[in-house]
């Protein structure tokens, strides 16, 4: 007779385990570009990252979401303490990413393909846990900004630049090395950063360099357990910029006192808080009244970290996708076989490869841009912004197309799709949402001379090598110069920007098959994914998407 339990507990129709697999190794889009755009030299250390965010940091991804972060504002005798307790699943993550480079890279190694290998590494660990990103990320984007203050940078840089992690919450001068968080947005202002009402008192001498008090709040302080912050704050000259550091020159705890973490839809590994400043020791950087230009240097880099985090979401989610698909059977035939799967699928690859492609190009531009390429430095300032709002604004109907390829299965927190998908709209909120990258790209194509002839060559690029493109370039020149209700306008405008830029690059470098599929999709049609038209390389498409189990 049988047993009962094999008769009612049989497994079967059941996807393996996609854990422990290499995320780069598997990656033959990720090699693609990296490759085309200048960082072919970062194999061995992508291939080391990859083997780490597929195996190791995937676990811990999990537990550091399950396990939040923790605001300690007292001890038991009733002593503030302001202070957040991570679990150590979270500090394994930082002290990884850290060892690897992933805050310091181009800083320390400048050069062809530095910000696009290091943007390879952050694409790897966004996919395993992508609320660590956001000190990371601060951390890294701060050094141009603190650049703007030579004995500041001084004294901070080898600590930020170090590749030594250190949790603890200790001076400076006690520690191995050191993370950078930011506060710019106050209760009233929101992106309006100029409505800022925290207040900066010099401490004896005005200006740059110097010593302040400041008084005032930050309704979103991100990452509170950083070693300092760059904040905006009104000093008498009007909106100046400060590095406000958890602990004063004498070694005393700063006057930052955390009112309470964001309960936030996602991003759980990471903390997010309100503080108020009581006298907080800080010190000016930059010139006094520029706060803003100053912070843009940090901006523009937090910005392009919105769009690999995006963009990396956007690859977890696909490659979930197919790996379930080659192993789920339904009506006698795998998924993958099926040609309306094949259809879903193949256009979240091709909007998967979009993504990535756009981000590691505008970090080759940031590459030579830091050479002096002035052309280049004209194409990232559009780039960023356009990225921005296009990328992040794609991923969560992306993520969630993705969850509905595993059905019920994409929607059970054992899975890493609910995850992803909390993620999802971070990146189109945080450092400026939809609406402001879209006026920001009008500015800058409207009041910077070099930004619509920088913007004009590289979608020419593309455009020369294919018909269909240059017609489509042509018209959006036409739109661009017609000034009539323009700000009405902007998001059409930057969406049909954003994917010809997309085009352009997959015309000259991707996989004849990609490129002809992208445009079939994006310039002929549907609203929703998986309305790609008959005829397309779907099979070519899919086996460059997927990545393989490693036996």
């Amino acid at each position: 007779m049988p047993n009962v339990h094999d008769l009612t507990h049989t497994v079967s129709n059941q996807p393996p385990d996609f854990l422990g697999t290499n995320l780069y190794a598997g990656d033959q889009v990720l090699r693609h570009w990296m490759d085309a755009l200048g960082g072919s030299w970062g194999h061995e250390r992508a291939m080391a990252y990859g083997e780490l965010a597929g195996g190791r940091l995937m676990e811990l991804g999990f537990l550091a979401n399950a396990n939040k972060p923790v605001l300690r504002s007292h001890d038991r005798f009733g002593h503030r303490l302001d202070q957040v307790e991570f679990h150590p699943a979270y500090h394994e993550i930082m002290a990884t990413a850290i060892r690897h480079g992933l805050p310091s890279l181009p800083w320390s190694r400048p050069g062809e393909g530095a910000q696009v290998v290091r943007a390879a590494l952050t694409y790897l660990h966004g996919q395993a846990e992508a609320g660590t990103c956001c000190p990371l990320t601060m951390t890294y984007a701060s050094v141009p900004a603190l650049r703007n203050q030579p004995e500041v940078a001084e004294q901070w840089l080898p600590k930020i630049l170090s590749t030594d992690y250190d949790g603890r919450f200790l001076p400076l001068a006690d520690k191995h090395g050191a993370t950078i968080g930011m506060g710019m947005t106050e209760k009233q202002g929101g992106s309006d950063v100029r409505a800022n009402t925290t207040r900066a008192t010099p401490v004896s001498q005005y200006g740059p360099g110097q010593a302040y008090r400041l008084v005032g709040h930050k309704w979103f302080f991100s990452a509170p357990m950083c070693d300092a912050f760059l904040v905006l704050a009104q000093s008498e000259r009007g909106l100046s910029c400060f590095l406000v550091p958890r602990f004063q020159p004498d070694g005393t705890q700063n006057a930052i006192r955390i009112q309470r973490l964001k309960d936030k839809l996602g991003d759980h590994a990471n903390a997010s808080s309100e503080v108020e400043f009581f006298e907080a020791w800080a010190v000016m950087v930059g010139e006094e009244g520029r706060g803003v230009p100053t912070i843009l240097e940090m901006v523009m880099h937090t910005r392009l970290d919105c769009m690999i985090g995006s963009a990396s979401l956007m690859r977890q989610a696909l490659s979930q996708a197919v790996h379930h698909a080659k192993h789920r059977q339904a009506f006698g035939r795998l998924l993958s076989d099926q040609p309306l799967m094949q259809n879903v699928l193949a256009d979240l690859a091709l909007e998967s490869e979009a993504a990535l492609a756009m981000t590691l190009r505008l970090a080759s531009a940031l590459d030579a841009a830091a050479q002096g390429d002035t052309e280049e430095a004209a194409l990232a300032r559009v780039l960023t912004a356009v990225g921005k709002y296009w990328i992040c604004k794609r991923t969560p109907m992306m993520v969630n197309e993705a969850q509905e390829c595993l059905g019920g299965a994409g929607y059970v927190e054992e899975s890493i799709l609910p995850r992803l998908y909390r993620q999802a709209p971070l990146n189109s909120i945080w450092e400026g949402s939809g609406n402001i990258q879209c006026l920001d790209v009008l500015r800058a194509l409207s009041r910077e001379p070099d930004s619509l002839p920088a913007i004009t060559r590289e979608l020419g690029i593309g455009a020369a090598e294919h018909a269909g493109l240059a017609e489509r370039v042509e018209h959006l020149g036409q739109a661009l110069a017609d000034r009539d209700q323009i700000e009405t306008r902007a998001r059409a405008l930057v969406e049909e920007l954003a994917v010809c830029l997309q085009a352009s690059l997959l015309v000259r470098s991707a996989p004849g098959f990609v490129a002809e599929a992208f445009m079939a999709g994006r310039f002929g049609g549907g609203r929703v994914f998986g309305t790609l038209p008959a005829g397309l390389a779907y099979e070519a498409i899919l086996d460059r998407a997927h990545v393989p189990l490693q036996t």
